[in-house]
């Protein structure tokens, strides 16, 4: 194995970053995919101006060295939380893309005091969340799920009395009132689908611009309380911070109605699951529907809602469909591309803290950041474990200045085995206002 030797080094220093760069970066800066093992859809859009390699990491912890140390521009989706300790870490990075609309998995004011933009994809998955959000909601109302189970268990249902056992709770749609917490992109898809359904819909966002309620048909409620006392349903549609945490909690439940269902798509940290569960055993909650949790991933054997009744729960998948996955990495790749080739942040569509950065007072211009000449993006590797090497014949059969990546005796074509990682739980974000989407998200 011969070690990669750089006659060019990424400035390095503590603390504060130096000055974003005034114009395009070198040709061959790297760009890291954090908690991913799969660049097929970002290679094409950044190959010819930057190498990319994945991680496949859930922890800074488990990002190698090199990484650490030369990365320009970070993807990443929602399994890997970075705050301030784990930004440092970072000596050369200037740009953070979440694949995905929610960003509370990235210290956004940490990152901004350190030089680094935040950028999100906030038109990713909207039609999928939204969907799901009503599908939840309509399996609320109608039981198809509980049917579902108590046919497969043999329950028969062929008299009233059998259906009535079998679908007891299931309740009519039209008239109902939907309470949206939210009227961001998502929560206003879901409005529109409900109104559809013959839903009331009603919503609370201090954040909204006035006048949106009278574009759309619907009734805007001044307070949280006011929206919680009117539903039959409440659907979560907005983004978690150090403001709304555990915002449905044993005193807001208490302030909805008797009886009344839970939807959320949007973040686990949103809701307490304690007081949750204790309101789905007393019955004050008639059901609820998560497709995110406050642990994830999430298992029904473990945490207070293993025992709670009435509950369905998803593995935080509501945003994903095939075409909404490769659409949002095919965008988040494409602002790296921008991050790249022109300005930060006056280049970016998508940063979040732009505010925190344009207050900096180390945005002035600079020279390009020299990074090795010979990097290309003709390949992505996956940064393993140990020290690494870059062989300078490159890959067998691969086309002229492809470089690629050994492992110690390990033969190039080996399969690295899998990181088995512990249960992650995101933590709050650190945005200074709430916004009105959910990410990935899941990602998110």
């Amino acid at each position: 194995m011969v070690e990669l030797v750089w006659p060019f080094k990424m400035q390095r220093l503590t603390g504060i970053r130096p000055p974003i760069l005034n114009g395009p970066m070198h040709p061959r800066p790297l760009v890291a995919l954090l908690d991913g093992r799969d660049c097929t859809v970002e290679m094409p859009i950044l190959k010819d101006v930057a190498t990319v390699a994945f991680c496949d990491a859930q922890s800074t912890q488990e990002i190698h060295e090199k990484v650490l140390n030369e990365a320009v521009a970070a993807l990443l989706y929602h399994t890997i939380t970075l705050s301030r300790d784990d930004l440092e870490k970072f000596k050369g990075l200037r740009v953070i893309v979440r694949i995905g609309s929610g960003f509370d998995n990235v210290d956004v004011k940490a990152a901004a005091e350190l030089g680094i933009a935040v950028c999100n994809v906030p038109a990713a998955s909207v039609e999928e969340t939204a969907d799901t959000s009503m599908c939840l909601i309509l399996n609320l109302y109608r039981r198809v799920t509980w049917m579902h189970q108590a046919l497969r268990e043999g329950t028969r249902a062929t008299s009233v009395e059998q259906i009535r056992e079998v679908a007891g709770g299931a309740a009519r749609i039209r008239g109902e009132t939907l309470g949206i917490i939210g009227l961001g992109r998502v929560g206003q898809a879901v409005a529109l689908r409900a109104k559809a359904f013959g839903f009331g819909v009603i919503f609370y966002d201090p954040y909204l611009a006035e006048g949106v309620e009278r574009s759309l048909g619907l009734q805007r409620m001044a307070t949280l309380q006011d929206l919680l006392i009117h539903s039959d349903c409440v659907s979560l549609h907005c983004s978690l911070n150090e403001h709304n945490h555990h915002l449905i909690n044993d005193f807001t439940i208490k302030q909805m109605r008797q009886g009344a269902f839970l939807v959320n798509t949007a973040r686990g940290g949103l809701v307490d699951e304690k007081a949750l569960a204790q309101a789905l055993k007393e019955g004050r909650i008639r059901g609820a529907a998560l497709d995110v949790h406050e642990t994830e991933p999430f298992s029904f054997s473990q945490g207070p809602l293993k025992d709670a009744p009435n509950l369905i729960c998803t593995p935080h998948t509501s945003w994903y469909s095939e075409q909404a996955s490769i659409e949002a990495r095919e965008e988040a790749a494409r602002e790296v591309r921008r991050a790249i080739t022109g300005r930060i942040p006056d280049s970016l569509k998508n940063c979040v803290n732009k505010e925190y950065l344009m207050a900096a007072s180390q945005w002035s211009s600079m020279e390009a950041a020299t990074v090795h000449s010979e990097l290309n993006g003709a390949t992505a590797y996956r940064f393993p474990a140990g020290l690494i090497g870059v062989a300078p014949g490159g890959l067998p059969g691969a086309g002229a200045g492809v470089e690629g990546m050994v492992t110690g005796a390990l033969p190039l074509a080996h399969a690295i085995a899998p990181v088995s990682h512990p249960p992650h739980t995101p933590s709050p974000g650190q945005p200074s206002k709430a916004e009105a989407d959910r990410d990935v998200p899941s990602d998110q």
